[in-house]
């Protein structure tokens, strides 16, 4: 494996990483918006379930807070499987997964998100050895 490869599984994850807590939040306030619409009749028959779904996702992507990340994310995604078209399945999955779950979990806390931090800390850290050992 060449060494640049390992930087960019662990920046693969760490984008995947951010952009997750970032969504969320693009997510929660799309859900606040959809409870504030809920005063209508739910659709009656499968058309009307189906554009009234359509539409939600389309209002979904239009709140730019989470249709910026989702792009970012999105684009961290071409870059993993480029990344696994010349690097071992069995290293790269685990090493940028590893990172992609620490990395949501520190970004999460910095966002302000309610979390065990203790538990979230070991937990980084431990994922963080895994990582380091993975890659050497």
């Amino acid at each position: 494996m060449i060494v640049g490869d390992a930087e960019k599984m662990v920046a693969v994850g760490l984008v995947w990483g951010a952009t997750n807590a970032l969504m969320r939040r693009g997510a929660v306030l799309w859900d606040r918006q959809l409870k504030s619409l809920e005063s209508s009749p739910p659709p009656s028959n499968r058309l009307q379930k189906l554009v009234a779904s359509l539409r939600n996702w389309l209002n979904l992507l239009l709140i730019w807070q989470y249709s910026v990340p989702f792009l970012i994310n999105l684009s961290a995604s071409a870059t993993f499987f480029a990344i696994l078209s010349h690097t071992p399945i069995s290293l790269t999955v685990p090493v940028t997964n590893a990172t992609t779950f620490a990395a949501t979990a520190v970004f999460g806390v910095i966002l302000g998100e309610e979390t065990r931090l203790g538990h979230a800390l070991l937990g980084t850290a431990i994922i963080v050895l895994g990582v380091w050992l993975c890659i050497i």
